[in-house]
């Protein structure tokens, strides 16, 4: 039995033979094209040595590489080559494939998706196409390997981004958008025949981001205007100027005529007139600065910052829109943290309205985060449960100076079980062994609707008695929380998604004279999130630019300037949220 079962494997290896210099192999894991046999001796060596140099799959470094470090993508590559059989991947007939040269092509112009061309060794391509007229085994090796590790990078890069957002504690869950990418990069990219169109399947799927790459574009190109033509910096000055005041009219209109803030060729001398302010009034606008028409001290700022670091911002918006999981690329709600404005948009992805919100304070360990989530229900009159920190730092000083201060201020103290206590003492307090909470009503600190998503960081939004914050170009005020400008206008159009018969009025009857800490619940849950865009686009192409308020920009650039590896896990425990609700 033995012997007859050999002949029959020697008959189909045979067999085999007759098809394919490979011999007797296990089937290809990949739907990929089998690679030209026509140098059969030179791929037969290579499969002998499995293709790829044994030492190269096993070690995590290949000094060829601009960063010779792919430990992240080692266990990948091998799997890469493991399901072709070791058939190289990315040459026929000697020479780069059409796909291999798409992608160089991709690593080239990486800079207009908002990545760095030599993290993908943009510099070192042609020497390495150049060098494959050796047609040693060795270099044809080193090519696939350095092509499939830079493939992967690009690849994997522009679908979830390269720093996973849990290295900066924000609750953003990218591991769902990850390709198996051994097989799609096999499957889909050796035999690429439209790599941009590939390309695009592969980034996020929303008119956002596409606008921000298209800015983006023409921002490098003003960039380079910039740089080329040497621009000096504007004149600061010690106070605004307004419209008939001295200053050098001709370099500022140079200035804003750079951006699309004015047009035309206008000859200026020494005069700040109507048509500069104006045009100051668009710049402002755009830049968040409270729009005058004033040549301030902090607009001649804006106006000097070089247009590389403008570039930076919407590189840094790009990024966080790859984080972005499928559910919220195109979200119902959206807040940008650094504009302090709140979006709604309709199932179709157009901005349906706008309103301005309130943010976390930059001073305190206050920053809002950033993260996605479900909105699940209203609640309408909500008490307000002080966290036991807010309650201990700045209620107990004035318990201890006024024995009825909490009563005096609307606020009450319960027990664990939320009973009602009349007898307390402000040790109880800031021991954390009572609760306070502030009783529902106009005055109360939430406002009179809170709107929860669930999270860790207990982050929602809420209406405010505050409401000439709203006036404030900057808003950044709360304890972490979002306050909105339009409460009823918000919930009237959260409800109204749901089908029900919520209008305005009813809202409004709900937040003034119903039931206190009154629950209502969504059949559908919305998708909303926390977003940090120091670029936004707007929809007529106009691109607004904000001040890194949180530093978030900054951390994300020094991350990124270390090139890959990058970081894939949490650098710090992730902050849990606190007994109490955070405003």
């Amino acid at each position: 039995m033995m012997k007859v079962s050999l002949r029959v494997v020697g008959a189909v290896c045979f067999l085999a033979l007759l098809v394919s210099v490979d011999g007797c192999r296990r089937h290809r894991k990949t739907k990929s094209a089998p690679n030209t046999t026509q140098y059969a001796e030179n791929v037969q060596k290579l499969v002998e040595k499995k293709v790829i140099p044994k030492e190269m799959l096993d070690a995590k470094e290949m000094p060829s590489l601009r960063w010779p470090d792919f430990s992240d993508y080692q266990t990948i590559v091998a799997t890469f080559y493991d399901d072709r059989n070791y058939e190289i991947a990315w040459t026929r007939d000697g020479a780069p494939t059409a796909s291999a040269k798409g992608f160089i092509q991709a690593f080239h112009d990486a800079a207009a998706k908002g990545l760095i061309p030599e993290d993908y060794d943009d510099s070192r391509w042609a020497a390495r196409v150049q060098k494959l007229s050796d047609q040693s085994a060795d270099t044809f090796a080193a090519f696939d390997v350095a092509m499939t590790v830079n493939v992967m990078r690009y690849i994997s890069d522009l679908r979830i981004g390269r720093v996973n957002p849990l290295h900066f504690n924000f609750d953003i869950n990218v591991a769902d958008k990850k390709y198996d990418l051994a097989e799609f990069v096999s499957d889909n990219a050796v035999d690429a025949t439209d790599v941009p169109g590939l390309i695009a399947k592969v980034e996020p799927d929303s008119e956002q981001y596409r606008k921000a790459e298209v800015a983006l574009g023409r921002y490098l190109d003003l960039a380079k205007q910039q740089e080329t033509n040497g621009a000096e910096p504007l004149p600061m000055v010690d106070k605004a100027v307004s419209v008939g005041g001295s200053y050098p009219a001709g370099q500022l209109w140079a200035r804003l005529l750079l951006e699309g803030d004015v047009e035309g060729d206008a000859q200026k001398t020494t005069v700040f007139d109507k048509e500069l302010s104006d045009g100051v009034k668009s710049f402002q606008g755009r830049h968040g600065i409270e729009v005058d028409g004033k040549l301030t001290p902090q607009t001649i700022k804006s106006l000097n910052v070089p247009l590389t670091e403008r570039v930076a911002q919407l590189q840094n918006s790009l990024e966080r829109w790859r984080w972005l999981p499928d559910p919220y690329v195109n979200p119902r709600l959206m807040v940008n943290l650094p504009e302090f404005v709140l979006r709604g948009f309709t199932p179709e992805h157009k901005v349906d309205f706008t309103m301005r919100v309130v943010v976390g304070k930059v001073m305190g360990q206050h920053q809002t985060p950033v993260f996605t989530h479900m909105m699940k229900y209203l609640v309408f009159r909500p008490y307000w449960n002080v966290p036991a920190d807010i309650a201990r730092k700045e209620l107990v000083p004035h318990m201890t100076a006024n024995q009825g201060y909490l009563a005096n201020k609307n606020f009450e103290v319960t027990d664990s079980k939320g009973t009602v206590l009349t007898n307390y003492s402000a040790k109880q307090v800031a021991q954390g062994g009572v609760m306070v909470r502030e009783r529902p009503g106009p005055k109360n600190s939430l406002g009179l609707v809170k709107f929860i998503f669930p999270n860790q960081y207990d982050i929602y939004l809420h209406s405010t008695p505050a409401v000439s914050l709203f006036e404030r170009t900057r808003r950044d005020f709360s304890h972490g929380c979002i306050r909105v400008q339009k409460p009823e206008d918000l919930a009237a159009w959260v409800l109204a998604t749901q089908g029900g018969d919520w209008d305005l009025e009813k809202v409004h009857t709900a937040m003034t004279s119903g039931p206190d800490n009154h629950t209502v619940s969504l059949k559908t849950p919305l998708p909303i999130v926390i977003f940090y865009a120091t670029a936004w686009v707007e929809e007529d192409g106009q691109v607004h630019f904000f001040d890194d308020i949180y530093g978030y920009d900054a951390e994300m650039e020094k991350v990124l300037a270390k090139g890959p590896p990058y970081p894939m896990k949490p650098y710090a425990s992730t902050p849990k949220a606190k007994p109490g609700d955070t405003m």
